[in-house]
């Protein structure tokens, strides 16, 4: 696997492909996928919307990724471990506790308006089973990065891998194998919960 871009607003984003533009239809799209929104305005009102979602879930563990890339979300794993919730953020951490972890906080690329997708960089192992085996994956994404369609997704990926591992994520995970019932949460999270951040979601310096 080859990645040529780590940055991919700085290094692989263009107005005429990403922008806030496309916002309304990403949240029908998603929202019809199953797909819970909180558009938060800033990153002062998120603490308080995560602890209100753990209780909810009565979540007893928590896997995180994303510190490394976004200062905001450091800051915000320390003030959570801070307040006695149990949150692994070290790679070899989560590869121990990710089984038995009720939550898993991940971020998002950039959202794709025609089909209420998250594209998600899962080059990194800890990211691909984060998002992949709690049943409930959380996921911080920057609702001013957006896409019309699917074919300016790959425009953007290209960009940013030669050769690798990314996805599209729609809704939570979902089969209708079984007598063609559909059921949520079989091959991965049973629900999927979006913070789409107006502004304070920003990549650090790398």
């Amino acid at each position: 696997m080859e990645k040529v871009c780590q940055n991919w607003p700085k290094e692989a984003f263009e107005d005429s492909l990403v922008n806030g533009n496309y916002w309304k239809e990403f949240e029908e799209n998603a929202k019809a996928a199953a797909a819970e929104i909180y558009r938060l305005p800033d990153m002062s009102s998120v603490k308080a919307k995560i602890e209100e979602i753990m209780k909810d879930l009565e979540v007893k563990k928590t896997v995180a990724v994303g510190g490394d890339e976004y200062p905001a979300l450091a800051k915000l794993f320390d003030e959570l471990k801070a307040d006695g919730n149990e949150i692994h953020t070290d790679k070899f951490e989560i590869a121990e506790e990710v089984p038995t972890a009720d939550l898993g906080i991940s971020t998002a690329e950039f959202c794709i308006g025609e089909t209420g997708s998250l594209c998600v960089d899962n080059y990194s192992y800890e990211a691909r089973v984060t998002s992949m085996m709690p049943i409930t994956n959380l996921v911080f994404v920057n609702a001013n990065y957006t896409t019309k369609d699917v074919d300016s997704a790959f425009k953007v990926i290209s960009k940013v891998f030669k050769k690798g591992y990314m996805g599209f994520v729609t809704g939570p995970s979902r089969t209708a194998d079984i007598e063609r019932v559909l059921s949520l949460g079989v091959h991965g999270p049973n629900r999927l919960i979006i913070f789409a951040m107006e502004k304070g979601l920003e990549r650090g310096s790398n």
